[in-house]
């Protein structure tokens, strides 16, 4: 009803403002030709300007105001009695990977809004190749939110009561996957309506590091560098000087919002403690760098001292495996020459009844019997060499007091 009302006072409204702008004699530029002058019949058109202003342009005014009042009365009425909408305005979002992101959608109903209500939140992936998934659905008082694996448990509804007029949405754990086009989609019959919100996800810059690219010697050239692990673009740098004047070198200011900076002709006040920021919409990270810039000579002295510290503990390691090696063997070698004396003597001496007490060491072997064996005169020549000991024959035993 609203809208034929206003359909039907267009006309009129056009009419007169086309009046007013080109003069209230020129009507029949506006369709109509408006007879100007007396009321006895004067009927001459006559331009805009010429004697008194008749009484006719006063009323149309008058009527003018009066159309125009009613137009913006009727516009009201139509705004305040119209359906379902969604109030929250079309959007882009941005969050850092990782994060949480809200998706606004909030709706008012009319009091002709009595069908049930349906809220559907639809994905359209930033890759044109997919269709647009349907990710979560209220219908028939029920939450279904398991139809996109890829937001499975992540995608929550911020409001137990949807028919409050709140239709918002949390998505958890942001991935770059997550990035397209959101579209809430209300629906009370006979009222429906979407919003659209653009979700961008970024990567916050980390893993960043500082490092010197080149021989930081007094008079060379080399660089400092500056690079994130990853971090999404654009990335914005800066350096700064944390030690000493903090002062930076006039020839690096053009540099300091870089990720190198290149030195030229270095000098020793050069030297010190250096930070490298970088930032982007979603984060930022830091890394330190440490400086000394030292004469040549000292440089090359430092070099070799550390090859020659690094040589003598290489040394130091090889004679400590060396002689573990060594111990072992001759621990070995102990064992074995143990083992074969009491073999051989057991069999030398098989059927009598002595008792033979054995000492060895590396370099001799000594052989005890006991007083009652003193008769019987034993000789046990051998051979001693690195690998082997050979007891070869038993000629005599003599008494423990002797040794053979």
């Amino acid at each position: 009803m609203a809208r034929a009302a206003l359909a039907s006072l267009l006309p009129e409204v056009t009419y007169f403002t086309c009046r007013a702008r080109t003069g209230w004699d020129q009507a029949a530029r506006c369709g109509r030709r408006q007879p100007v002058g007396s009321a006895r019949g004067d009927r001459r058109l006559r331009p805009l300007g010429e004697g008194r202003i008749p009484a006719v342009v006063s009323h149309g005014r008058a009527a003018t105001m009066a159309l125009l009042l009613r137009f913006v009365l009727l516009c009201g009425v139509a705004d305040f009695t119209r359906g379902l909408s969604i109030t929250t305005p079309e959007q882009m979002i941005e969050k850092a990977k990782g994060e949480t992101a809200y998706l606004p959608c909030k709706f008012t109903l009319g009091p002709e809004d009595q069908g049930p209500l349906d809220i559907e939140w639809l994905l359209s992936p930033a890759d044109n190749q997919k269709v647009d998934q349907v990710i979560i659905l209220y219908s028939g008082d029920k939450i279904y939110d398991d139809y996109y694996q890829d937001l499975k448990g992540r995608v929550h509804f911020t409001s137990n009561d949807l028919k409050s007029g709140d239709a918002s949405i949390n998505v958890t754990n942001l991935q770059l996957s997550d990035i397209g086009t959101y579209q809430c989609k209300v629906k009370k019959a006979p009222g429906v309506g979407n919003k659209k919100i653009q979700l961008t996800v970024l990567v916050k810059p980390s893993g960043t590091r500082c490092y010197i690219d080149g021989s930081e010697e007094i008079g060379n050239d080399f660089k400092l560098k500056c690079e994130p692990k990853e971090g999404s673009l654009p990335l914005r740098y800066e350096w700064q000087k944390l030690s000493d004047s903090q002062k930076l070198p006039a020839s690096w200011l053009p540099e300091m919002t870089s990720s190198v900076i290149s030195v030229k002709n270095a000098s020793a006040e050069y030297s010190g403690t250096y930070s490298c920021t970088v930032r982007n919409r979603v984060g930022s990270d830091q890394c330190l760098l440490h400086l000394d810039v030292v004469p040549p000579s000292n440089r090359a002295g430092t070099v070799a001292g550390a090859v020659i510290g690094t040589l003598l503990a290489l040394v130091l390691i090889a004679l400590i495996v060396f002689c573990c090696h060594k111990k072992r063997r001759e621990e070995k070698y102990e064992k074995e020459v143990h083992h074969d004396i009491r073999e051989n003597w057991k069999h030398l001496t098989s059927g009598r009844h002595e008792d033979v007490i054995v000492a060895q060491s590396l370099s001799c072997v000594r052989l005890f019997a006991t007083p009652w064996t003193a008769a019987d005169q034993a000789s046990l020549p051998f051979t001693n060499s690195w690998s082997q000991l050979k007891l070869m024959s038993i000629k005599s035993v003599i008494p423990s007091n002797h040794l053979i």
